[in-house]
């Protein structure tokens, strides 16, 4: 592990791999040992194909946090990942990632679409039409948070739905809990209220993107909803999309990445 001060705070990144660049972002309260425990990619692979740059976004796992809530909109963690490869002499490269690490790959792209090869964007969240009751759900996680009232938050985790590929996880709610338990409050809570205030690019925004990109969703999460990658495939020309309903729909994504990059090279 190694770290660069980027825009007013230290960032803790791995780069690992031989061949063309890939940046990738993880979801929100995530890391990169929380993606490795998870285990939907598997990373030492793909970097057998592209040099691999990840990191632990602002106010997650082990990199620096800032106290205006703004540093967290999605566009202000696409503007530290560009600053990040420019630290680290990262040119034009593909942005991918999870969640919040697909959100800020899109707005890279819409931010500086010289810089940006190509896109992975894995489980998009809720956006546009479907993001305001989200708004809602991330302003009282930060509420909850900051007063520690961790029943009621592990209450609500607990009542959610599991992903479709994951209804058989005994540890699909657990994880929530060790982020709960093991992250300083007001740090958490920042991070809440930042997605609280944030979406996805304008859609008209979305429809200018001209790089390929490979869209990997799972069904049956309200808060990733098939909907946001359906769209995102609509509006992007020649993207593809790939919906998984099941651990076995999950087992074959390394090899869709790992295709998609040698397209893209």
């Amino acid at each position: 592990m190694a770290s660069e001060h980027v825009r007013g705070t230290d960032l803790v990144y791995d780069r690992q791999g031989t061949g063309p660049d890939v940046v990738w972002g993880h979801g929100l309260t995530s890391s990169m040992a929380s993606e490795d425990e998870l285990g939907l990619f598997d990373f030492p692979a793909i970097g057998r194909t592209a040099t691999v740059l990840r990191y632990d976004a602002r106010g997650h796992g082990e990199s620096g946090s800032t106290v205006d809530s703004a540093d967290y909109h999605w566009r202000a963690l696409a503007e530290d990942q560009l600053a990040l490869a420019d630290r680290l002499g990262i040119g034009a490269y593909v942005a991918g990632g999870a969640s919040m690490g697909a959100a800020t790959a899109l707005h890279a792209a819409v931010l500086a679409p010289d810089r940006i090869r190509g896109l992975v964007l894995v489980i998009p969240p809720t956006a546009w039409a479907t993001r305001a009751a989200q708004t809602g759900v991330y302003t009282t996680m930060a509420d909850l948070v900051a007063a520690g009232d961790h029943e009621t938050l592990l209450a609500g985790a607990a009542a959610r739905p599991s992903p479709d590929p994951f209804t058989d996880d005994p540890y699909w709610g657990e994880r929530f809990e060790r982020v709960l338990t093991g992250t300083d409050p007001e740090r958490l809570a920042r991070v809440f209220r930042g997605a609280a205030t944030t979406d996805l690019p304008a859609e008209e925004q979305v429809a200018t993107i001209a790089v390929p990109t490979l869209i990997l969703a799972w069904t049956g999460d309200p808060g990733h909803p098939a909907s946001s990658a359906a769209r995102l495939q609509e509006l992007i020309a020649g993207s593809e999309l790939a919906l998984a309903a099941t651990p076995d729909g999950l087992a074959g994504w390394t090899s869709r990445v790992i295709e998609f990059l040698g397209q893209v090279s």
